[in-house]
């Protein structure tokens, strides 16, 4: 009888171990994505999951309600305190009715609210859009106050009405993300439906979609101690249900500890080799994605520059012929002097008229300047897309030579991604002559 009272204590022991285990494999998974993303530059996010550092920016900001500061997140609350003296009839020991004296206290929350736009991480390349919707918000204190009716805070952010055993102390809070915070975001970009760009927003398939004001750093030692805690808390779980399971037998208490701790550990073992590998195959995976954006940059170069260089060569030429054409109108006006007979000037109208209409708006100067911008911004893009490709080669090559990683990357028979040297590299620029 006493094995069946203490094997339903036992069973729930062992599936609380199973769920820490989990969720330390969970935390490790996030700390080993977050390690191996490198971060990206504003202006080489390309589409695909990524990681990004700036400031949080935008042109329309929030002004948060307590306060009062810019933001492009807040959420604020007001609590107040009560407390509630009554007289509790109970039995005694002796079971005799007596009464005494109790209190009872606590915060109620009054009212509270927020607000959330979406806005830009911007850093020395340029700016992203980021839509927070869906997001893990790490956001920083901006107000914290308690105060009593005296204060005018009381009453001016505060409702007027009060909870039912007030003690008249209210407790106002708000945090948020203020204009100018530094900024740690990891999720999914995709490309935005109003312009050509791409923004970071939810996805069902991104495997996390973080906004934090803490740096990468502490992110990670953050997951890593959680990772600790769980780990341990599992085998000291699963210690205690294999005791209870032994209960009828004290001699084989310590066996059974033994045992319920070895089996959680090993447990923890082959969950973090299924964590590791599967880790190794998407950051290969990454990496291969990452060299597919260097030839989409190269196939975008090939593509854009011979049609900029073509429509320039044109409106240049274009530009030439109606010079030409404007200096023979005012050859012939000039060749005809007042008082002397000759062809009427105002029968060249129609012909200058008919020049400028066709003189196109753009000039040969402003055609050559959008050129060389697009010339820059492309070998921009390319640079980017080559420094992100040797970023995570590099991570993925080093998660290949460290122990114990090189020897589950041995049983997929994974080789290190060579790197994108500028003296090796073969696809050479495009020419441009003009």
């Amino acid at each position: 009888m006493n094995g069946l009272v203490w094997a339903a204590p036992a069973a729930v022991g062992a599936a609380l171990a199973l769920l820490a285990i989990w969720g330390s494999l969970r935390f490790l998974r996030r700390r080993r994505l977050i390690a191996d993303i490198p971060t990206s530059k504003a202006e080489g996010v390309f589409i695909g999951f990524v990681e990004l550092k700036g400031t949080a920016e935008s042109g329309s900001p929030l002004t948060s309600h307590l306060a009062e500061e810019a933001c492009v997140h807040y959420a604020w609350s007001v609590e107040e305190h009560w407390s509630h003296t009554y007289t509790e009839t109970y039995t005694d020991s002796d079971g005799k009715t007596k009464t005494r004296l109790k209190t009872d206290s606590g915060w109620k929350t009054l009212a509270g609210d927020g607000e959330m736009i979406a806005f830009y991480v911007a850093d020395e390349t340029g700016a992203v859009r980021v839509d927070p919707a869906g997001a893990k918000m790490e956001v920083l204190e901006i107000f914290s106050e308690t105060c009593r009716p005296g204060d005018p805070l009381y009453y001016a952010k505060g409702p007027a009405e009060a909870v039912m055993y007030s003690t008249h102390e209210r407790r106002f809070h708000e945090e948020g993300i203020p204009l100018g915070t530094a900024l740690y975001v990891v999720g999914q970009a995709r490309e935005r439906d109003d312009v050509v760009a791409p923004e970071i927003a939810a996805s069902p398939d991104a495997p996390m979609f973080l906004i934090s004001t803490r740096t990468e750093a502490e992110v990670g030692s953050g997951m890593t101690g959680w990772a600790w805690f769980l780990g341990i808390l599992a085998i000291l779980l699963a210690a205690g249900g294999a005791l209870m399971s032994a209960s009828d037998n004290p001699d084989a208490a310590p066996w059974a500890i033994a045992g319920g701790a070895a089996g959680a550990l090993a447990a923890w073992v082959v969950g973090w080799i299924w964590t590791a590998y599967n880790s190794l195959v998407n950051l290969r995976q990454r990496t291969r994605q990452a060299a597919s954006l260097v030839d989409v940059e190269l196939k975008r170069r090939a593509d854009l520059i011979p049609n900029l260089v073509a429509a320039v060569e044109g409106l240049r030429g274009h530009e030439r012929e109606t010079q030409e054409e404007v200096a023979e109108l005012r050859a012939q006006a000039g060749a005809t002097r007042p008082g002397v007979s000759g062809p009427d000037p105002r029968a060249l109208l129609p012909g200058l008229r008919a020049v400028v209409e066709r003189y196109p708006e753009l000039r040969a100067q402003e055609a050559f300047q959008a050129l060389q911008e697009g010339l820059t911004e492309t070998e921009q893009r390319l640079a980017l897309a080559r420094s992100y490709f040797n970023d995570i080669a590099t991570f993925y090559n080093t998660r290949l030579e460290r122990v114990p990683d090189r020897f589950l990357a041995a049983l997929g028979a994974m080789k290190p991604a060579p790197l994108i040297a500028a003296a090796g590299f073969e696809r050479a620029p495009v020419v441009v002559k003009c």
